[in-house]
């Protein structure tokens, strides 16, 4: 169990974490716990952290958004620079939707949406291979895909 979080707490987020556009009604008829109740709870879990934030999560067939791919980079050094200019250029990108920095053969992987290949190739071209601090760009597409998920089990 999440520390600082009690059974009540827990229930609140894996329920928000399925769907989190339920009213404080909703929600607070599957805890079993008042609407004023469920409310400060939910409010509290924001204000300490456990809630990042609430979004849409779209269906990026639709949005013309489902070519993926996952880039591999290795920086040419790892300075305190080097890292800091890769962070906050690769940051700025749209096409970049997730951005994590690894242990292994490379120091970051990158998980791109484009509208199909033509337009990774543009990303490629014109943002991520003029980025001077990178030496090594290792780049795989999804094929199909199997499982995505955004809730954690608690």
């Amino acid at each position: 169990m999440a520390t600082g979080l009690d059974e009540v707490d827990i229930k609140i987020l894996q329920i928000l974490q399925k769907d989190a556009a339920q009213s404080n009604e909703a929600v607070a008829g599957k805890v079993n716990k008042s609407i004023a109740t469920t409310h400060a709870r939910i409010r509290r879990l924001k204000e300490n952290g456990y809630i990042k934030r609430v979004v849409a999560v779209l269906d990026n067939r639709k949005i013309e958004r489902s070519h993926i791919a996952f880039s591999q980079v290795l920086l040419k050094s790892h300075t305190k620079e080097c890292l800091k200019e890769f962070k906050e250029e690769v940051a700025k990108f749209e096409e970049v939707m997730e951005c994590f920095q690894m242990t292994g053969a490379f120091d970051f992987i990158l998980r791109i949406a484009t509208r199909d290949m033509d337009d990774y190739n543009l990303f490629y071209n014109e943002k991520l291979a003029t980025l001077s601090s990178i030496s090594t760009i290792q780049t795989s597409f999804v094929m199909s895909e199997i499982k995505s998920d955004t809730a954690y089990p608690l």
